[in-house]
């Protein structure tokens, strides 16, 4: 008989926030799968025999290749055995998830997904920063900063939304991203805000304006894994003192 596949969210970084769902299946799981970003120390919740199988994929590295990843899966899981893909932040925000409950579908394979907290609420969210508010943004738009070829983003179109723009995988991109929202008529002094390994005690920040916050990340050093907010919410940020100055100078 087949196993089962659970695609699990394990959270922006902070063990703290993973679900309890999540711990209960990490509990019983025969075999992990354990993406590059997701904090090790979860780990502490799988059984002592359960097999690690570490499928880092990280942007500008050697990554592992998506197709081994699901065939992995699927060979486990007709193995019989119960199979945990866990994935840092949401399976389903920029995790290819999509890809892989299509592929285990396909292949007759039982599949559940565990949602987890997305980066892109909780990073701004240690900050004071919500990425919604009535009088400020209307929504949020969570887009990609490092989109496939032939699916680019109209970031001259995201710049008239009037909603918060919050960037995954965009620090490579930046300055591009940054010029095409200008042309696209978004002012140069709308706020921004750029959080480096948000949720972790690593955690790093710098407050701008979209058209300086390029120049104030280089010169704080920040750089991937890192959230881009920009719209009036980034304005609400709390952020340490020497970050400010930092950002202030460039």
């Amino acid at each position: 008989m087949n196993g089962s596949v659970y695609l699990i969210g394990a959270g922006p970084g902070d063990p703290e926030l993973i679900t309890l769902k999540a711990v209960r299946i990490l509990q019983t799981a025969d075999v992990v799968l354990i993406d590059d970003l997701v904090n090790p120390q979860l780990l502490g919740h799988t059984r002592a025999d359960a097999r690690i199988i570490p499928v880092g994929k990280r942007g500008g590295c050697r990554s592992t290749p998506q197709a081994f990843i699901q065939r992995q899966m699927i060979q486990e899981a007709r193995n019989g055995n119960i199979v945990a893909r866990l994935k840092g932040g949401d399976p389903f925000m920029f995790g290819r998830g999509g890809e892989e409950i299509v592929a285990l579908r396909e292949a007759g394979i039982a599949v559940e997904v565990v949602s987890g907290i997305t980066a892109g609420i909780a990073a701004p969210a240690t900050l004071g920063v919500p990425v919604t508010h009535r009088d400020w943004a209307p929504g949020v738009t969570f887009i990609t900063g490092h989109s496939r070829e032939g699916n680019e983003v109209n970031w001259a179109a995201l710049a008239a939304t009037r909603t918060t723009l919050v960037i995954y995988m965009g620090v490579k991109n930046l300055p591009d991203i940054v010029g095409k929202l200008l042309a696209g008529g978004l002012a140069e002094d709308t706020p921004a805000l750029a959080v480096q390994s948000g949720t972790l005690a690593q955690q790093r920040e710098v407050k701008a304006t979209v058209a300086t916050l390029h120049a104030a990340m280089t010169a704080a050093g920040i750089g991937s894994p890192a959230i881009v907010v920009i719209g009036a919410v980034a304005d609400l940020a709390q952020i340490a003192a020497h970050t400010e100055s930092v950002a202030k100078a460039a």
